[in-house]
């Protein structure tokens, strides 16, 4: 005869465990390589991805097949569940690329190249790259191939978000030297401030362009 078994406690906690097989336990990421962190990340930043996936402006199957019959109010519930999370990130990797290589990634995020109408990653990421609350993440902590492949998707128009979609715009100029630059010079970089992106509400935050997630 079978043991009884103790019953589950219903929590937001629990429910979100059905993520952990991608991004990690408490959606602090694996070392795939593919999947970023999705803890600590802004809430209005995580709600528009979900929201992105559930009506088709991302696709990757899995996802859509989580989120596709799910509300908005609950999708708020996961977002605001995992961006509430405060965990620590790992040290960063060794950089996989040469010195030239970073030193070109670090003057795109940092500086941009105005000659090519290329916009740096600082002026609407944050100063550290931890990201702008409610709706704009952070670059840093993230692996180099996940990143290749997101700059990558909106260069080619497999990745969307709401128009006017300001990354669709800022990857247009950007070669593949460019985005692998940038991926592992990003890639690199330690993460301070335990991650926490910049409170600059809508009111306050001067984006170079017109974004249409901003601050949905």
């Amino acid at each position: 005869m079978l043991a009884p078994t103790s019953p589950v406690t219903d929590t937001m906690a629990q429910r979100m465990t059905a993520c952990a097989g991608c991004h990690g336990q408490e959606g602090k990421s694996t070392p795939s390589g593919f999947f970023p962190r999705i803890a600590g990340k802004p809430a209005g930043y995580l709600y528009n991805q979900l929201l992105n996936f559930r009506e088709g402006r991302r696709t990757y199957p899995l996802m859509t097949y989580l989120v596709e019959h799910l509300s908005d109010d609950y999708l708020k519930e996961m977002a605001e569940y995992f961006a509430s999370l405060d965990l620590p990130y790992d040290p960063p990797p060794r950089p996989q690329a040469s010195a030239a290589e970073l030193e070109r990634g670090q003057q795109l995020v940092l500086k941009g190249d105005a000659g090519r109408k290329i916009l740096a990653c600082v002026q609407c990421h944050g100063e550290n790259l931890n990201g702008r609350a409610p709706s704009i993440p952070g670059l840093l902590g993230l692996p180099r191939d996940y990143v290749v492949a997101q700059l990558g998707a909106w260069k080619t128009g497999n990745r969307h978000a709401v128009a006017p979609d300001c990354m669709a715009d800022v990857a247009e100029p950007l070669t593949v030297a460019d985005i692998t630059a940038m991926a592992s010079w990003l890639a690199a970089q330690p993460v301070p401030a335990k991650g926490k992106p910049a409170s600059s509400g809508a009111a306050t935050l001067k984006l170079p362009m017109p974004c249409g997630s901003d601050w949905r």
